[in-house]
């Protein structure tokens, strides 16, 4: 896995995602789920081209129970973006790296927006 993607667990997720200051992508994966193999490449590169902006993590849900039954995942792969412990954005299944720069890139102009109007 990329440096640039932070493994999450039941027990970080608190202090990496629900207290986490900006976006957060979670991606929430097996590793018996092909599709999740198949975006994992895609979700490692944005992790690489968003770094600085947007966290990303990646949350085994066999390992971690905990996290994706409190938030009802009952497919994967599942991708969340995450702002202010809260969900904002939701993608299921495979998906083109594209369209998941697009939920990012359309997060953080909601920040920059906000921003600029304090």
């Amino acid at each position: 896995m990329s440096k640039d993607v932070l493994v999450l667990t039941d027990e970080n997720w608190k202090t990496e995602v629900s207290e986490a200051a900006g976006p957060v992508l979670v991606d929430f994966w097996a590793a018996w789920c092909a599709p999740c193999r198949m975006i994992g490449p895609a979700v490692e590169a944005l992790a690489a081209t968003y770094a600085g902006r947007v966290k990303v993590g990646k949350l085994n849900v066999d390992d971690n129970p905990g996290v994706a039954q409190a938030l009802w995942i009952r497919s994967i792969p599942t991708l969340l973006v995450f702002r202010n412990g809260k969900v904002v954005e939701q993608q299921v299944g495979a998906v083109p790296q594209s369209q998941i720069a697009a939920m990012l890139d359309g997060q953080l102009a909601t920040v920059e927006v906000g921003a600029r109007r304090a």
